[in-house]
């Protein structure tokens, strides 16, 4: 009886921690990895082809202002479409923040 109560303790211990591993992503991660990920990679450094094809830097590259940002992201920019219909703004500046770090 001791060793089921135990598995169980161990078992329900596990499903909540893996739980809370999940809520750990933050919002701007989350938008960042369904909508900016595939072109600008999932660390900030895009793929050599990606970077080729569509002129995309590494996130370290990126001098502009936390506002140029969002505006290139909101209207877009050069090769990159405009997210504003898609995303809203503080979705759009959760991303960028979020970007940022990955400098």
């Amino acid at each position: 009886m001791t060793k089921t109560i135990r598995s169980m303790a161990v078992l329900a211990a596990t499903v909540c921690l893996a739980g809370s591993m999940g809520f750990a992503q933050s919002a701007g991660e989350a938008v960042y990895k369904a909508n900016c990920q595939s072109c600008h990679g999932s660390t900030g450094t895009p793929s050599a082809g990606i970077a080729k094809m569509m002129d995309v830097k590494p996130a370290a590259e990126y001098k502009s202002s936390e506002k140029d940002m969002i505006d290139a992201v909101k209207n877009g920019k050069n090769k990159m479409k405009a997210m504003s219909p898609k995303l809203t703004d503080a979705q759009i500046k959760d991303a960028v923040d979020y970007f940022r770090t990955l400098k």
